[in-house]
């Protein structure tokens, strides 16, 4: 090959990867659009029934943690659409129960009103279970507690972390009250 069939080459090379770049690398750009799955207010919503779940104390709860958007992406994700339905769908009835149960959205109850509320919910749910079927709350539950978890506030503040464990230790005494360990 001679010099100047290497130098074109190497700039159609070159070009094409600045230029289609950007085409190349499109699937890995990360987009807060829900593809009209969820409205912010529904984002605010799965933050507010989070928070429920795992209240601010000592430690920041599940809405300092940006729970409602993590349930977001992981429900547009990761779930299939029928799943999807179905937790849109319970969102939607969640909201039409409290409305129902309370006489006021689950956004204008105060906080002992969503807690007495959602345990209802989830004693629901929970018999729902015994029966065999599977109820909405299921999943906002598991991805409340998924998101919070995984989140930084939950994994290095709820839980025991070491960013750089030492060695495998199989066998640690727990004491009664101690915070678990993160992964």
């Amino acid at each position: 090959m001679d010099r100047r069939a290497l130098l074109k080459s190497i700039a159609i090379i070159t070009g094409a990867s600045v230029v289609g770049g950007d085409l190349l690398l499109l699937g890995c750009k990360s987009t807060t659009d829900n593809n009209g799955l969820f409205s912010p207010g529904d984002v605010t919503l799965m933050d507010e029934i989070a928070e429920t779940i795992l209240p601010e104390t000592d430690i920041p709860g599940a809405k300092a943690a940006g729970v409602g958007a993590i349930m977001a992406v992981m429900v547009k994700d990761c779930y299939s659409v029928d799943q999807q339905m179905a937790f849109v769908d319970g969102l939607k009835e969640l909201d039409a129960a409290s409305t129902k149960a309370l006489g006021k959205s689950y956004l204008e109850a105060t906080a002992d009103e969503r807690q007495e509320f959602l345990i209802r919910v989830d004693q629901d749910a929970k018999a729902a279970m015994q029966e065999g079927s599977s109820h909405y709350f299921t999943m906002i539950k598991q991805l409340a507690l998924f998101g919070y978890f995984t989140s930084e506030i939950g994994a290095t503040q709820a839980l025991r972390y070491v960013q750089v464990p030492g060695r495998y230790e199989g066998c640690i005494p727990y004491t009664r009250g101690e915070k678990a360990w993160a992964l």
